[in-house]
């Protein structure tokens, strides 16, 4: 017999499942970070997020105040409360950064994404692209004999859907801007 005893239909814990019980659920945050508007800004809070091992699933950047050149750092990321309460943290020591916040914690926001999603195809599957098109309200943006460019403004989640729904009938590529968001009310 071995010196291993495995019990066949015990409940005891595998030493594969190393998962704490009582570790808290990775929630997706939009951050809204005010920064100076100069080289190397963003570059040093990207690599605040790669040298921590943190994830970025969207980022977008503009110019928001010329006169007091300013550019607002929209980024959608996930982790722990924990987790989120620190990139706030150390978001905000960081010199060329004005202000943080998480419009998840803060309350109601309005998000939109652009996004343009190439299909490509012939027949019946042009017209399901077509009926599919009005659905969602997304709009024709180029048109050849083979292949659409849809153009659609919306939630991550409602481009996501579009995408799941052209992908049988011929998309070919995708491209998108990444979330902008802002609170909603005064």
């Amino acid at each position: 017999m071995s010196a291993l005893n495995i019990k066949r239909g015990s409940s005891s814990h595998s030493a594969y499942d190393l998962r704490d019980s009582h570790a808290q659920a990775e929630e997706s945050h939009t951050l809204a970070v005010i920064v100076e508007n100069e080289p190397g800004v963003l570059a040093r809070v990207i690599g605040l997020f790669s040298g921590r091992g943190y994830n970025i699933d969207s980022l977008t950047v503009a110019e928001v105040d010329h006169t007091g050149h300013r550019s607002r750092i929209t980024i959608v990321t996930r982790g722990t409360p924990a987790v989120i309460d620190q990139i706030e943290a150390q978001l905000s020591r960081m010199v060329p950064v004005h202000a943080v916040h998480d419009l998840t914690a803060e309350g109601p926001s309005v998000q939109r994404e652009l996004a343009l999603l190439k299909v490509v195809g012939k027949g019946e599957a042009r017209i399901e692209a077509l009926r599919l098109c009005e659905i969602f309200r997304a709009r024709v943006v180029d048109s050849t004999l083979e292949s659409f460019v849809f153009e659609m403004t919306g939630t991550p989640d409602k481009i996501d859907a579009f995408a799941e729904l052209l992908r049988p009938l011929g998309l070919k590529e995708i491209a998108r801007t990444g979330v902008a968001a802002l609170s909603r009310g005064a």
